[in-house]
C-alpha cells in the first residue's frame, strides 16, 4: 500500500520562491572593504536573481554547466546562490586561500565554464586565467576595489541592467540533480569534488531549522563568518532564505575588529565560524554590546574548552560546536545542551560543551575500530574511527576520484576522525586517524593534549604533533603560541599538564612558535608542523615514558 501524498521534488527554487513570496522585507547587509555597509531588501535581492539567470542563458552557460565564484561572504554572491542552481546549473564555489596550482585543477576538473569574481580579488584569480582550460568567461562583480580589470572581462552589474527577468516559477524537476560543487581543501594529493543534490540542500536547509541545531528563525539575525566557498557557509545562506531571517555579510573585510562591530551594530543573534575567528575576536569582545546574540557556531576543528569558557564569561554565552566536513554538507553533530544536563554543575557542563554533540536527525554515525574494522559501543571509553550515513552524506566524490578508500563496503564514509561517544551520542573527538600518537602501542590523542595545553592561561594555541622515538616509535612534541605580551618555559608547560593528563601522555618537547600554520579553511596544518620538525628526534628513554 502506497502513502496518498503528493509527490513535489525537494529543489532550491522552493527555497528561492518562498524567500521572495513571504520575506522581501527582510534585510540582507553587506559590509564593504572600508567598514561601510549597504542595505537591500530580500525583494530587490530577488528580483537581481531573476535578471542573473537570464543572464546565465546570454552568455551560453550550459544546461548543467559549472557556474564557478571566487568570491567574499556577499549578497551578490548570495545571488549567484540561487540563480546557478535554480536554473539547473552547478555552483562551484572556489576557496580563494589555496595555492594557485590546486585552483587551476579544481577549476579544470570541474570544468567551469563561467567564473564571477569579487574586484578584489582579480588579483589572485587574472594570473591563472590562461590555464584555466574550460573557462570562457569572467565576470567582475565590483566591491569597490581598485584592481584594474582585465581586458574582455565583463561586468556583473552591466550584465544584469541589460537583462531582462526570468518570468514565473523556476523549475528543477529531479531532486536529485547536482545544484552545488565544493572541493575538499586537498591537504593529501589533489582536492576532491563533493557534489551536492537539490534533495541534499533542502533537507540539510531544514535540520538547520531545528532547535537542536542552528534554530534559526525569521526573528534571527545571522552573520556568516564562515566562507561561502567553504561548505556552502555550513548551509546558512540557504537556511536562512528559508527562515526569513535576517542575513549581515562581512563582505573582504574579515579582521576579528570589523568582526566585533558588525556583531554589535548589527545585534546579531547568531553568528558561525572556524576557533581562529574566535581566538581572535576574544580579546576585543571586552565591553562591547554583544547581548543580542543567543548562539555563537563553531566548527572546522575541534574548540578548546577554555576558549568555550571565556566567551562564556566575556560575551555572556559559550561556543556550541557543531561537527562535520565538506562531505557531510557539513552538519553532522550538534553540541546543544539536552534536558539530561541541567543538573550537572558548571564545570561539568563545560565538559560536555567541548564535545562535538549529538548526531543531526537523520545522520547516522558509528565508532570503528580502525586495526580490527569492529564496532565499538557507545560507552564514553572506546574510540574508533566516525563513519557516518546519511541524505546529506557524500557517497562518492566527483569522477571517482580517491576511489573507494573514503567509502566503505556497505556505503558509510570515512570521516579520518577519531573519537568517542557517551550512551545520548554525544560524540567527542580524540583525534585524527593521521595525526594519532601511537606511543608504545599505546594511542594519545593530539587534539586532547591541544586542548589542555590551551588551557594555560598564557598560551594562545597549541598544536601537537609525532616525532620519532627510538624507544617508543612516536613522542608528542608540543609546538605552542604563547599570548601577546606573555612568557612562559616549557617547564611551566609540563608543570602545567602534569596534573592534567597521564603521565605517559607528557610531549618530550615543547617549541615555542610565532603561529600555528593555518590550512585554506582555517584549521591547523599539522602537514606543516610535520614536515618543519620531521628531523626531530628523541633518543632513548624520558622521564615520562610510557612504561
Amino acid at each position: 500500500m502506497l502513502g496518498l501524498m503528493q509527490d513535489r521534488p525537494l529543489t532550491l527554487p522552493h527555497v528561492f520562491h518562498r524567500a521572495e513570496q513571504f520575506f522581501g522585507h527582510k534585510e540582507i547587509v553587506t559590509a564593504g572593504a572600508g567598514g561601510e555597509a549597504t542595505s537591500t531588501t530580500v525583494a530587490e535581492w530577488a528580483a537581481r536573481v531573476r535578471r542573473l539567470a537570464t543572464v546565465l542563458d546570454t552568455l551560453g552557460v550550459s544546461a548543467d554547466g559549472r557556474v564557478a565564484t571566487f568570491c567574499w561572504n556577499t549578497g551578490r554572491h548570495l545571488e549567484l546562490y540561487l540563480a546557478a542552481p535554480c536554473t539547473g546549473r552547478v555552483l562551484h564555489t572556489l576557496n580563494i586561500r589555496l595555492f594557485p596550482e590546486q585552483l587551476v585543477y579544481i577549476a579544470n576538473h570541474a570544468e567551469d565554464e563561467v567564473v564571477f569574481v569579487d574586484r578584489s580579488l582579480i588579483p589572485l584569480l587574472a594570473p591563472l586565467a590562461d590555464k584555466l582550460t574550460t573557462v570562457r568567461t569572467y565576470v567582475v562583480v565590483d566591491d569597490g576595489a581598485d584592481a584594474p580589470i582585465p581586458d574582455g572581462w565583463l561586468d556583473y552589474e552591466e550584465l544584469l541592467a541589460a537583462a531582462s527577468p526570468h518570468e514565473g516559477r523556476f523549475v528543477v524537476e529531479d531532486e536529485n540533480t547536482a545544484a552545488a560543487m565544493c572541493y575538499t581543501s586537498g591537504t593529501t594529493g589533489n582536492p576532491k569534488g563533493v557534489v551536492y543534490s537539490h534533495r541534499s540542500a533542502v533537507l540539510h536547509s531544514l535540520i538547520t531549522l531545528t532547535a537542536d541545531a542552528f534554530g534559526l528563525s525569521e526573528r534571527d539575525v545571522v552573520l556568516p563568518v564562515v566562507p561561502m566557498f567553504h561548505a556552502n557557509a555550513w548551509g546558512l545562506p540557504y537556511g536562512c532564505l528559508l527562515a526569513g531571517a535576517t542575513m549581515v555579510f562581512p563582505g573582504p573585510n574579515m579582521t576579528p575588529q570589523a568582526i566585533v562591530d558588525m556583531l554589535e551594530r548589527h545585534r546579531v543573534t547568531i553568528t558561525g565560524g572556524v576557533p581562529t575567528i574566535w581566538m581572535g575576536m576574544l580579546p576585543l569582545a571586552e565591553g562591547r554590546d554583544l547581548s543580542a546574540l543567543r548562539q555563537i557556531l563553531c566548527g572546522g576543528s575541534a574548540v578548546p574548552r577554555s576558549l568555550s569558557e571565556a566567551y562564556r564569561e566575556k560575551v555572556g554565552i559559550p561556543i556550541t560546536q557543531a561537527w562535520g566536513m565538506t562531505e557531510t554538507s557539513p552538519i553532522a553533530t550538534m553540541a546543544t545542551p539536552r534536558s539530561h544536563h541541567d543538573a550537572l554543575t558548571e564545570d561539568e557542563r563545560a565538559d560536555i560543551r567541548a564535545r562535538q554533540g549529538q548526531p543531526a536527525p537523520f545522520v547516522d554515525i558509528r565508532l570503528v575500530d580502525p586495526d580490527s574494522g569492529e564496532v565499538q559501543p557507545w560507552d564514553d571509553v572506546a574510540t574508533g574511527e566516525i563513519q557516518a550515513a546519511g541524505p546529506w552524506i557524500a557517497s562518492e566524490y566527483y569522477r571517482g576520484e580517491g576511489g573507494g578508500a573514503q567509502f566503505t563496503d556497505d556505503g558509510w564514509l570515512r570521516t579520518g576522525d577519531v573519537g568517542t561517544g557517551d550512551r545520548y551520542g554525544f560524540v567527542r573527538l580524540v583525534d585524527r586517524t593521521k595525526d594519532l600518537i601511537k606511543s608504545g602501542g599505546e594511542w594519545i590523542g593530539s587534539v586532547e593534549l591541544e586542548n589542555e595545553i590551551m588551557a594555560h592561561p598564557k598560551v594562545a594555541e597549541a598544536a601537537v604533533i609525532a616525532i620519532p622515538s627510538e624507544k617508543w616509535v612516536e613522542r608528542p612534541l608540543a609546538c605552542v603560541v604563547v599570548a601577546p605580551g606573555e612568557s612562559v618555559t616549557a617547564e611551566e608547560i609540563i608543570e602545567f599538564l602534569t596534573p592534567r593528563v597521564a603521565k605517559w601522555w607528557l610531549p618530550d618537547a615543547v617549541e615555542f612558535i610565532d603561529e600555528v600554520p593555518k590550512t585554506s579553511v582555517g584549521k591547523f596544518s599539522k602537514k606543516t608542523l610535520r614536515e618543519k620538525f620531521g628531523g626531530y628526534q628523541v633518543a632513548g628513554p624520558t622521564s615520562h615514558d610510557p612504561a
